[in-house]
This record gives C-alpha cells, sequence and structure tokens, in this order.
C-alpha cells in the first residue's frame, strides 16, 4: 500500500505530456448536472443513459424494466461465488492452539469466504449471534480480492490464501470505477453464507459507518428479507470531538438482522439493571417489601374502557380526574385492590396524582434494549484501545478495537448460556474476549468461532516490532491474554482454550477427486491418494467436516490393537489412518461399536483385509457405518 501511494504521488509531479481528455470532460460536466445518473458499470464509473434520457424527457422513456432492488456489476458473480463448492480443508496447529483437545472454541486462519463454506454442514443452523466489523470502505480499508472463476495453477497459488502477486488483500481508493461495486461483491457471498449457520431465532450485528450502511442494509434486505430487519443501533464511539474540516463523526452504526425475525422476539433478552437503572429506586414510605419506583397510573384514552373512567379521592381528600384524552390504567375495583396492598403512591402528603409502585425484587425481567448506545453504557474505541494496550503490556496493537461492553451487550440480547457465536472478521477477537468474560459473569458455556485472513501487520507498528507479523498472531495472543486475566479475577470454571485451525488446500491428491483423468502409466499416484506431508490430525478435521461434525467436538487418542485411533465425542467417530489394518483389529473396535469409523484407504494390510474388515463391522457392529479416504 505504501508502495501504491508513493507510485500515485510521483505520477501527480509528471506532465501529462497529452492533449486533454474530451471523453473525460464531458462525463464529469454530466455528472455534476445529473448526479443521479452516474453510475458503476463492469470498466468503472458510467453513465445511466436510459435514466439521462428520462431526465431530459417530459414523458416516459421507455428502458429496462424497473424492479425494487439493489444491482451492482459483479452482482452475478457474487452470488457465483457464494455457491461454488471448494476442495480446500483446515489443517489443525496444535503449537498455536490452548487445551485442543478439550476447548471447544474455534480460532481459524485463512480467508473467510472459504472458511464459511467448509462450516456450511457440521454448523448449519448452529450459530445462534454473528458479529462482524467488515472493512468499511473508506478508501484506505482492504478488501479481499475474489477469484470467481480458478485454474488449476490459480488454485495452487491461492493455496496460501495469496493472488499471483504473492498479495490477498487489495486497497479500495474511492478513485476506484467500481469502489462500491467491489465491496459489495466482497461482502455479498460472504453474508449469504453466513445466514445458512444462523438458528432460526438467531441473529446478525454489522458494525458500519456512513459510507456503505444504505448498501450493508439493502444486501441483508435481499439475502434475509426485509421482514427480518430487526434495528439500526447508533454506538456513540467516540466522546471526544475529532479533528475533521466540517463535522466531527462521533458514532457508527450497528445493523442487525434476525433468520426469522418472530423467532428471535420470542427468545430476546432484556438486559440487566444498570447502576442508574437501581439508583431511581428508593422506600421514602419504609415498605417492608423494600425499594421501589412510581410509574403513571394513567393512559390514553382510545385503549380504554368505560370502566377505567372515574374520580379518585387521595388520603389527602383531594378529587382527581384522569387528564383530558386520558383515563385510568386500571379499573375503579382493582385500584382498591391496589391501594389495599399498599401499591399506590399519593405522595408523602397523601393528596399527589396517584401512580403505582413498582419494587426492584420483583422486577426479574430487565431493562427493553434501546437503540442509541452511549459510550457510558458500551464504552468507546479509544478506551478500547487504552484496555487493549494494557493487556499486551503498553504495546499498541490495534488503532480502533471494538470495546469489549458493546459486545457484551450484543451477547446479553441475544444469547443463552449454551450457544454458539462467530466472528468472521474477527480481527483482534474482542468478541472472543467478550464470550469469555460474560461466561465468567454468569456461568455460561457459550462458544465462539473466530475467523482471520492473516494479514500483515504494517512494519513500522509497534505490533510488528514486537515480533507479531500478522494480525492473527495478535489476536491469538490477545485470547490467551484476556483468558489468563479473566481466570486470575474471576477463577471462574469456563473454558478458557481454543483450537487453531488453517485453511489450505485439500489433504488429498488431485486424483483423489478426478481419478478418471489418470491413466495406467500413473498407477504409482493411487497407491497413496493422501498428500506426503499431512499427518492423522490434518485427515481427521477434513474427515470431521465432510461428515457434518462440528470441530469443537471433544477429541481423545487412544490405543487399540498397537494402534492410533481418534475417539470424536465418545463413539460418534472413529478414525484410524495407520498402516496394517486387519481383520483383528476390526474385532477390537467393533467391541467399541462408534457410529462411524473412517480408515486411509492404503491403510489395509491388502485387499482381501479390506473387504473382511468390512464384512466382520456389519456382522459384530452393524450401526457402524464405515468409510475410506
Amino acid at each position: 500500500m505504501t508502495t501504491e501511494n508513493n507510485k500515485n504521488t510521483t505520477d501527480n509531479d509528471k506532465l501529462d505530456l497529452q492533449s486533454p481528455d474530451l471523453v473525460n470532460e464531458n462525463f464529469e460536466k454530466l455528472a455534476a448536472l445529473f448526479p443521479n445518473c452516474v453510475t458503476e458499470g463492469a470498466e468503472g464509473k458510467a453513465i445511466d443513459f436510459d435514466l439521462l434520457k428520462q431526465e431530459l424527457s417530459h414523458a416516459v422513456v421507455e428502458g429496462n424494466k424497473e424492479r425494487y432492488r439493489l444491482e451492482w456489476p459483479g452482482k452475478r458473480e457474487a452470488i457465483v461465488t457464494a455457491n461454488l463448492p471448494t476442495t480446500k480443508t483446515l489443517r489443525p496447529v496444535r503449537e498455536d492452539s490452548v487445551d485442543f483437545d478439550n476447548t471447544e472454541n474455534l480460532y481459524i486462519e485463512g480467508d473467510n469466504l472459504e472458511v464459511l463454506k467448509l462450516l456450511q454442514e457440521s454448523y448449519l443452523g448452529k450459530i445462534k449471534m454473528i458479529y462482524i466489523d467488515p472493512p468499511y470502505n473508506t478508501g484506505k480499508d482492504f478488501v479481499y480480492k475474489d477469484n470467481f472463476s480458478k485454474d488449476a495453477q490459480e488454485e495452487l497459488i491461492e493455496s496460501g490464501q495469496k493472488d499471483e502477486y504473492n498479495q490477498r488483500l487489495v486497497a479500495n481508493p474511492e478513485t476506484a470505477g467500481r469502489y462500491h461495486s467491489d465491496w459489495l461483491s466482497m461482502m455479498y457471498p460472504r453474508l449469504k453464507l453466513a445466514r445458512n449457520l444462523l438458528t432460526d431465532d438467531g441473529v446478525i450485528f454489522i458494525s458500519i459507518d456512513d459510507g456503505e450502511v444504505e448498501n450493508v442494509k439493502k444486501v441483508c434486505q435481499e439475502i434475509f428479507g426485509n421482514s427480518n430487519f430487526v434495528a439500526t443501533f447508533i454506538w456513540e464511539k467516540r466522546k471526544t470531538r475529532e479533528n475533521r474540516k466540517v463535522f466531527s463523526f462521533n458514532h457508527d452504526y450497528i445493523i442487525c438482522f434476525a433468520k426469522i425475525k418472530r423467532e428471535f422476539e420470542q427468545v430476546r433478552n432484556l438486559l440487566p439493571l444498570t447502576e442508574e437503572a437501581r439508583s431511581r429506586y428508593s422506600n421514602p414510605d419504609d415498605d417492608p417489601r423494600g425499594v421501589w419506583q412510581s410509574v403513571a397510573l394513567t393512559a390514553q384514552a382510545g385503549h380504554g374502557t368505560k370502566s377505567q373512567f372515574y374520580t379518585i379521592v387521595t388520603p389527602s381528600g383531594r378529587k382527581i380526574n384522569p387528564p383530558s384524552g386520558n383515563c385510568w390504567r386500571v379499573t375503579l375495583p382493582k385500584l382498591k385492590e391496589l391501594i389495599a396492598d399498599n401499591r399506590i403512591w399519593f405522595g408523602i402528603n397523601g393528596g399527589n396524582v396517584p401512580r403505582r409502585k413498582l419494587f426492584l425484587n420483583e422486577q426479574n425481567e430487565g431493562l427493553t434494549p434501546h437503540t442509541l448506545w452511549k459510550a457510558n453504557e458500551v464504552s468507546t474505541t479509544d478506551a478500547s484501545k487504552k484496555k487493549l494496550n494494557s493487556l499486551f503490556d503498553g504495546i499498541s496493537t490495534f488503532d480502533t478495537p471494538k470495546p469489549i461492553e458493546l459486545l457484551l451487550r450484543m451477547i446479553q440480547i441475544s444469547t443463552r448460556k449454551n450457544d454458539i457465536v462467530l466472528d468472521f472478521f474477527s480481527g483482534t477477537s474482542t468478541l472472543a474476549h467478550s464470550v469469555m468474560q460474560q461466561n465468567s459473569n454468569d456461568g455460561g458455556k457459550r462458544e465462539y468461532i473466530m475467523i482471520q485472513l492473516p494479514e500483515g501487520c504494517d512494519k513500522s507498528s509497534e505490533a510488528f516490532k514486537a515480533g507479531y507479523k500478522n494480525i492473527s498472531e495478535v489476536s491469538k495472543e490477545r485470547i490467551r491474554r484476556a483468558a489468563q486475566k479473566i481466570k486470575d479475577e474471576t477463577n471462574a470454571d469456563i473454558d478458557y482454550g481454543f483450537r487453531v485451525y488453517r485453511l489450505d488446500s485439500s489433504n488429498m491428491q488431485d486424483v483423489y477427486y478426478k481419478p478418471q483423468d489418470y491413466d495406467q502409466n500413473n498407477l504409482d499416484l493411487f497407491a497413496d491418494n493422501v498428500k506426503s506431508d499431512r499427518t492423522a490430525d490434518d485427515l481427521l478435521a477434513q474427515v470431521m467436516l465432510d461428515w457434518g461434525l462440528p470441530l469443537s467436538l471433544k477429541i481423545e487418542q487412544v490405543d487399540v490393537s498397537g494402534k492410533k485411533v481418534f475417539k470424536v465425542a465418545e463413539n460418534s467417530l472413529y478414525a484410524c489412518f495407520d498402516g496394517g489394518i486387519d481383520e483383528d483389529f476390526a474385532k477390537a473396535i467393533a467391541k467399541e461399536a462408534p457410529l462411524r469409523i473412517v480408515f486411509k484407504d492404503s491403510g489395509f494390510k491388502n485387499d482381501t483385509a479390506k473387504t473382511n474388515v468390512k464384512q466382520l463391522l456389519k456382522q459384530l457392529s452393524p450401526e457402524t457405518e464405515m468409510k475410506v479416504i
């Protein structure tokens, strides 16, 4: 990016040494007169001539059929890329993980588009809450460069999530002809795949600024359905003034959509009472039921019945009727019951307009969430940066991290104690930190899945100088340090670990997918169709994904007849990738009665053993499903 900026500066210093570009000048003149006719085409900025004709005509001009939807160049490709299958896989990285075999939390490094595809079977309809903080498309942020058609060579290049220039992320400057289109093409397939993962009562929260907030909402309306729009939250992200020429922007937006809104509304949580809310309760009459606050006893007249219009005589003798346009909230017989139970407050002197008493110890529900999230409630980026720097012993790792308090609010509103949450633009993994914090607060067992491309840190940054080469390294260390801090402060019995997986090309040779492309001269390729550098751990992860099993399931390693066997979730899956599999091993495994078992095709002692093992399992453990890779 630095090189590109330097190049632009150099180009600006050069003389054009060419005649004026009249086409461009005419374009700018039209754009100034008719800004609504400027659009984005396949080649960049363009004029919508149908719309221009309409601007110059008093009659309706026939053109493309009108419809209510968001269109942009590349939308069809974006839809295609969401549906394209992938042969990539996730490889476990035990050395970066914490308590790998027992933890249920996941940290995945790689292009989130490919990872979301891999999670489609294992986590279909299982994620309760998704939070993302995508690139804001300010012209300085990077966007993911998605290739919609790839040949074999390109696939090899992209196995490391990079393009032919060794760069996976590309800048999206405002001068780019497809500035909004490229950003939308990047977001659309990811949101489409993310929706599949949500539970029916699940929700997604998307942080965004003014630049793309309208587009995000329109894209989500198309993917989730307009009827499933929940709210647009306004977050006061800073309290201090920003040094801007015209306005200081102190807020961001958080767009919220549900998978099925009516389902979410049934389970939406209320927020716990704040100290400010609790301070509104007092006990001026020494009521033995404890502190209380009073609420109005009136309601709008249009919602009342004849029985709610009457005169109330206060203890002091004052006669009070409901204000004009109002009625009493309760009937007279009900009011007498409330007065007898000392639940109506007439003021210290007994002559005030009556109000109903609500006791704090009877308020089990909490506060209804509102759409304005103030800095004093959910903190700011400045405060969050200071806390993150402190966690890293003063090293500045990220300029604008989201506050834990902000993510806690989303978790509190939308999740229960055993839910799974996901962030596929995880940055420094504030959501993982927040999940651990909430679990320590309420004893929950929420699981998190973080997905982050290992985008390189700026070489001039403090993080890079401290030894963190990319954002993923910062993120993983943040989770480790946050876990230790929470454990030291609370000693809560929660899951502090996480499994690290890294996106890579398939564990299998090409011959595994296209055996028809190989002839008798390539028989040696059929001997073992697993790549030579892949481990049993690698194979197990791909098998779990292919069989639709969550990667968070407990994994045990046991010895059976001298061979290493992986046990996933007790007897849900057994996997053995050792060689020399024979009838004796089959008899030993059958005693365990696993639901599924998988072997390497080249792992059997011989072809006869392969046939016999299959038959023995059918006889001795008929419920066991056997597969080979």
